[in-house]
């Protein structure tokens, strides 16, 4: 037992190191795009892509570029520096964004940090592009099919975009492209598909610059393509947490099961369906495991109860 936890621990050890991406030593920097003629890309049917805003106002300088290299405030309360991975757009609240292209919603609500996120996949390009700080309290797309130009949201104010009234956050669009697919990419780590700023190089990590991607109008053959890394390297962070959560469960099995604690099962239970609800939420894979653990765990908890109840008769007689 002592070497099988040992060999489950290393294993856990190697995908987590693996879903942690280094720092770039480099990264290429945001190069100038004419977007003098943005609003062409709207009213031209023929285009694929077209800028979120309207094209007057997309025309303007962005407040923060893609792959800007800045320093950002950090948990606990460290600091450090990143890269951005996406386009920040200045505008009031209330502004209309537009998808950039045909494609399917496949995420639309709140997150931490971005007030309500919107994610659609464009597969035709293999790309998703993701539309940051809109309103919670306006209307906001459902997830489904989009066209491009679709009205899919409002920026939201200052207190409810990802900011509070204490701590208000400047309106603004940050729009991100991506190569791939929004489930090709987990909901933790350097990875993760809803990223901002990140200390790898964005490039690394499958993020282009979005205003390239419009201006350009050109996609590959086949679609543009994804990073090469390993499915462990990039999903390493994640499995790493499903395994502790999955080896806390058959844990906590066993325990009750040899204390005939058939409660104590149900209790974990209920606590990993909220946490596997709360992660689905945020549209982690990781939400897959939890809700399988709690739903064993309920199961055999309630089939223990049941079994110990109607039993309990025969024995005292």
């Amino acid at each position: 037992m002592f070497n099988l936890r040992i060999f489950a621990t290393s294993i856990l050890l190697i995908l987590l190191l693996a879903g942690c991406a280094p720092s770039a030593e480099s990264c290429p920097s945001f190069f100038p795009v004419d977007r003098s003629d943005a609003e062409m890309f709207a009213r031209d049917d023929n285009l694929h892509f077209r800028f979120p805003l309207d094209g007057r106002v997309y025309a303007a300088r962005f407040s923060t570029s893609f792959a800007a290299y800045g320093q950002v405030s950090r948990s606990m309360g460290q600091s450090g520096f990143e890269y951005h991975a996406a386009e920040d757009s200045l505008q009031p609240a209330g502004t209309p964004v537009y998808a950039m292209a045909d494609g399917q919603v496949s995420f639309s609500g709140p997150m931490q940090g971005h007030g309500w996120l919107i994610i659609i996949d464009h597969p035709l390009a293999n790309l998703y592009s993701l539309y940051g700080h809109l309103s919670p309290s306006r209307w906001q797309i459902e997830p489904g099919p989009v066209a491009k130009g679709e009205l899919i949201g409002f920026l939201g104010d200052s207190d409810e975009n990802g900011g509070s009234a204490e701590h208000p956050l400047r309106t603004h669009l940050h729009f991100g492209v991506r190569a791939g697919q929004r489930s090709d990419y987990p909901g933790l780590g350097q990875w993760r598909w809803q990223a901002g700023w990140m200390r790898p190089c964005p490039q690394d990590l499958g993020w282009l610059q979005p205003s390239a991607i419009i201006t350009g109008q050109d996609i590959p053959a086949g679609g543009f393509p994804e990073p090469a890394e390993g499915f462990v390297v990039i999903w390493g962070l994640e499995l790493f947490i499903a395994g502790i959560y999955l080896f806390g469960g058959v844990g906590v099995l066993v325990y009750a099961i040899r204390r005939n604690k058939p409660f104590v099962l149900v209790l974990n239970g209920v606590l990993l369906m909220t946490a596997g609800w709360i992660s689905h939420s945020k549209g982690t894979r990781l939400s897959y495991a939890l809700l399988a653990m709690s739903v064993l765990l309920l199961a055999i908890g309630i089939y223990e109860i049941v079994r110990r109840s109607s039993g309990m008769p025969r024995t005292q007689s």
